[in-house]
């Protein structure tokens, strides 16, 4: 199997655990080189769990695992993003003997780790057989860990799924706001690409929220590349969308867009303010229409008990 470049973004949950050998703060708060980034175990959590990367032949699956059939086409879809970005979610696992790991969650990311010809995995080696001490311990150092945007992106959506984390609970327990989580995640809806470019600094959390409001990927990386060549800002990002917004518009509907109106504006406004998300209010002549954006099934409840004045 020939040997793959492993990314350096294969760090999310592993930058909440430090390297052991690393003893100056200023250099600690560095991302290190992707040849050499957490290339040994880091230090242990509380509960003794710790980061390290493990060869993916040295890992089996967990013989109790109840889930037995795999989406091949999310399979293989998640194959190509590890090929372009590496793994963003570590897996976690428990340590069998010298050499040999048993998988506890991410049997997905390990299956397609294989299938992308990766040499090893980022993992949580756990060191209790009780699930909550790992999952509080990481939530209890997330807010510490310098992880950039999509990284950051990466260990809250971990933290939803494996851990069965609310994003209420997240949001109490590392002192962040719901709605600064929920937009965070929805990085993670990005074009690898554009992804890549987010993860390496070369574009801001703000330009990314801009791009998720075009709905078209391709339409996203070209504006990505158009943000990088002309050093755009987030405004003039944003005020790019809201134009290519009006001309798909006019392109549907055949006819010439006209501006929101000032009364649709401040609606807009205010309903966003309200239900702390992206809400879009359109006044027809006959008709109108208020549109809600949420990011996750959690989201969407908080929005609706908003609604109905819970």
């Amino acid at each position: 199997m020939p040997a793959k470049h492993q990314s350096g973004l294969g760090r999310g949950l592993g930058e909440l655990f430090q390297r052991t050998d690393i003893d100056d703060e200023s250099t600690r708060d560095k991302a290190l080189p992707p040849e050499i980034d957490h290339a040994g175990p880091s230090a242990p959590l509380e509960d003794g769990s710790y980061f390290q990367l493990i060869p993916v032949s040295q890992i089996r699956p967990n013989p109790k695992q109840p889930r037995t059939v795999f989406d091949e086409d999310a399979l293989n879809e998640l194959v190509e993003s590890i090929k372009e970005v590496g793994v963003l979610q570590p897996i976690v696992v428990r340590k069998v003997n010298q050499d040999q790991y048993e998988l506890i969650m991410g049997e997905r990311r390990w299956r397609a780790s294989t299938e992308a010809g990766m040499e090893t995995v980022p993992a949580i080696v756990r060191g209790t057989e009780d699930g909550n001490l790992l999952r509080d311990a990481l939530l209890e150092n997330l807010h510490r860990a310098q992880l950039n945007p999509l990284e950051e992106a990466a260990a809250y959506q971990q933290m939803l799924s494996d851990f069965g984390c609310t994003q209420e609970e997240l949001a109490v327990k590392i002192k962040r706001s719901r709605p600064q989580i929920s937009n965070t995640i929805r990085l993670l809806r990005l074009p690898a690409p554009v992804q890549r470019r987010v993860a390496a600094g070369v574009l801001s959390a703000g330009h990314a929220r801009a791009l998720l409001m075009i709905e078209d990927p391709v339409a996203q990386e070209q504006l990505a590349q158009r943000i990088v060549a002309e050093g755009l800002s987030v405004r003039a990002t944003e005020e790019i969308v809201a134009l290519q917004d009006g001309s798909t518009a006019k392109k549907k509907r055949e006819r010439t867009p006209k501006e929101p109106s000032p009364r649709a504006l401040e609606l807009s406004s205010s309903l966003s303010d309200h239900f702390d998300t992206r809400v879009k209010v359109d006044i027809g002549r006959n008709r109108g229409k208020i549109t809600i954006e949420f990011a996750t099934e959690d989201d969407l409840e908080r929005i609706l008990n908003i609604v109905n004045g819970q």
